[in-house]
């Protein structure tokens, strides 16, 4: 609690009042702008009210010194660097902030009970590596047949993230239940790149007949404020997608001709 302050002594209870109510934190994201595990470490500092300074990185430019210095062992963003220190991983800093920011006004994102701690982890992994990987797949593929088995790939895992949604949930909206959670955030990082493979394959990734509970909880986690404060511009991802294949193809293209 803090104490009752006589406006005479405000000065001298200043720095632990600011510590108290989390201010005095300096804190700088590298990021850029395209990258889901970017959006899913604003997620999770605009879910919980923090302030900060972003950093856009180049997406096809040289690294900056900040970010090579910062993370020197991956050389990627995200890069959260608080008074200071540097915190790596999109996983590891939603957690930290978590952690470190706490109080009535920013509830926590991940449970109370350290099985569900866990429960929530494993699905967070989960999602990095089975719905990152066919994502890249789908949208990264080489042919058409391999875009396809992304493709099909990614709804195989909405459907096992949909069983999830069911038993995490228990009926309530979000997977961390009536509020947003640490699971909610790390698929929500994937969101902006869901409504883009929407738009390029012409099909919905969360499928109202499919996995129903996705369905809902997509549309209700994007309609939230604060989702909608760090959202990319879906118009943008879907130019660069269609950039990069362009350039892809193009170089398949010179190889062929060479070869």
């Amino acid at each position: 609690m803090i104490p009752y302050l006589h406006p005479g002594t405000l000065n001298i209870y200043e720095p632990f009042v600011k510590a108290m109510a989390g201010e005095g934190d300096e804190l700088k994201l590298l990021g850029m702008w395209a990258s889901p595990f970017v959006l899913r470490t604003r997620l999770a500092l605009s879910f919980k009210g923090l302030s900060h300074d972003y950093i856009e990185e180049e997406i096809f430019g040289n690294k900056s010194k900040l970010l090579l210095m910062s993370n020197p062992v991956h050389k990627k963003v995200p890069v959260l660097i608080h008074n200071g220190k540097a915190i790596c991983e999109s996983q590891v800093i939603v957690q930290y902030i978590d952690e470190v920011f706490t109080g009535t006004d920013r509830p926590s994102l991940l449970p109370a009970n350290p099985y569900d701690r866990a429960v929530a982890r494993f699905w967070a992994t989960y999602i990095d590596d089975k719905l990152f990987t066919s994502f890249m797949t789908m949208i990264k593929g080489k042919t058409s047949e391999e875009k396809a088995e992304g493709r099909k790939q990614s709804f195989a895992v909405a459907e096992t993230l949909e069983g999830a949604l069911k038993e995490l949930s228990k009926g309530k909206p979000f997977f961390g239940g009536d509020n947003v959670g640490y699971l909610d955030i790390a698929l929500g990082g994937f969101v902006a790149w869901v409504h883009t493979g929407d738009i390029l394959s012409g099909s919905k990734q969360f499928d109202a007949n499919k996995t129903p509970l996705l369905a809902a909880w997509f549309e209700r986690f994007c309609a939230l404020d604060a989702t909608k404060a760090v959202m990319p511009d879906v118009e943008k991802l879907v130019d660069l997608s269609k950039m990069r294949q362009a350039r892809d193809d193009a170089a398949a293209a010179a190889v062929s001709q060479s070869s």
